[in-house]
């Protein structure tokens, strides 16, 4: 049996995760809520979001359901103010929220199914930064972990509005670093592979073999318990076998 890798306590710390109310999200909130950090969970509908929170609570972690809706930002701004009225800081933002968009090749594509995957998967990601970073350059420390995708490396065919989400959204976050990493803010990029999820396309593949939630989850509890003096700025997260 594989030694356990311990991680760093997160005790005292508030992260926010959005898209929390399953999936990728709802693994890395039980994650670090595990660890010790008071985790507020956001997304659009309230009931998977308390359902993730209960179970949170219940295993002993603290968390709390916000509904927020990362595609408005007046929702986002709200969220931020009421963490601050709250709990006073936030040091790990874990932008997850995300929609696919596969099935169509871009000729095809409605122009409002674009509009839904960019403004979520990229323009939400800009509005959480411009609310919350704020609060960590205050405190001069933080992290900020956009989960992109593979397909923000590789050609996605009939699914080009996604791969172009997540290609912008990686080079979004290697221009955010740059800017904050002056207040020992980090920003990195998680670029998984398959993930058995709803929101990945299944098709002929062997979902024994895709990555698993919780696989996303284990990378950012490795990336918010780094050493202070270094950060890691993308993480590409591959099945061992091809699914």
């Amino acid at each position: 049996m594989g030694e356990t890798v311990k991680m760093t306590s997160l005790v005292g710390q508030v992260a926010v995760i959005t898209g929390a109310g399953r999936g990728i999200g709802a693994a890395i909130a039980a994650k670090i809520a595990a660890m010790g950090a008071t985790v507020v969970l956001a997304g659009r509908t309230r009931e998977p979001l308390e359902s993730t929170a209960d179970a949170i609570v219940k295993a002993g972690g603290q968390a709390e359901a916000v509904v927020c809706d990362v595609m408005h930002l007046s929702s986002v701004e709200a969220l931020a103010a009421h963490i601050d009225k709250t709990l006073g800081r936030l040091d790990i933002l874990v932008n997850n929220a995300g929609i696919g968009g596969f099935g169509d090749p871009l000729h095809q594509l409605p122009p409002e199914s674009w509009d839904e995957v960019l403004n979520t998967n990229l323009r939400g990601v800009y509005f959480c930064i411009r609310a919350f970073a704020p609060l960590m350059i205050r405190a001069r420390t933080g992290h900020i972990i956009n989960i992109s995708s593979l397909a923000g490396k590789n050609a996605l065919p009939n699914g080009a509005a996604y791969a172009a989400s997540k290609w912008g959204l990686n080079g979004l976050s290697y221009s955010v670093a740059e800017e904050l990493r002056t207040y020992n803010i980090r920003v990195s990029v998680v670029c998984p592979g398959s993930v058995d999820t709803e929101l990945s396309p299944h098709a002929g593949k062997d979902k024994t073999k895709m990555l698993q939630p919780e696989d996303v989850a284990h990378t950012v509890a490795m990336l918010v318990t780094q050493a202070p003096q270094s950060f890691v700025s993308e993480i590409l997260l591959r099945p061992t076998q091809k699914p």
